[in-house]
């Protein structure tokens, strides 16, 4: 044995381990993806960015608990990548009207 003893939760689990989970994924704008998803994180979760990586570490006292946060974590990362990656295109669109433009006129009430 290593000498490192396993975390110890007072949970439901019965034998006192913490499970643990690492979701480590990449985006276009692993920041603004990350910013997005920080309203849903709880105490159990810990995010960093990596260039255009996220990885979120997880920790819950059962493996049920574990379960259900790892998939809310992913379902929220797939929400927000999808609304990262629309607005781009949206923006990019945008840009590319305005830059059609000849006479530099935006306004499209007139």
């Amino acid at each position: 044995m290593s000498g490192d003893e396993p975390r110890t939760d007072a949970g439901a689990s019965g034998d006192g381990a913490t499970r643990t989970a690492t979701v480590r994924t990449t985006h276009a704008d692993a920041a603004l993806v990350a910013a997005a998803l920080a309203p849903d994180e709880t105490d159990s979760m810990a995010t960093r960015v990596d260039g255009d990586a996220i990885e979120c570490a997880i920790e819950r006292p059962t493996t049920g608990g574990l379960q259900s946060t790892v998939d809310d974590h992913v379902v929220n990362l797939r929400v927000a990548d999808r609304i990262v990656d629309r607005a781009r295109t949206h923006l990019a669109a945008d840009d590319g009207a305005r830059r059609s433009d000849t006479n530099g006129d935006t306004d499209t009430n007139t």
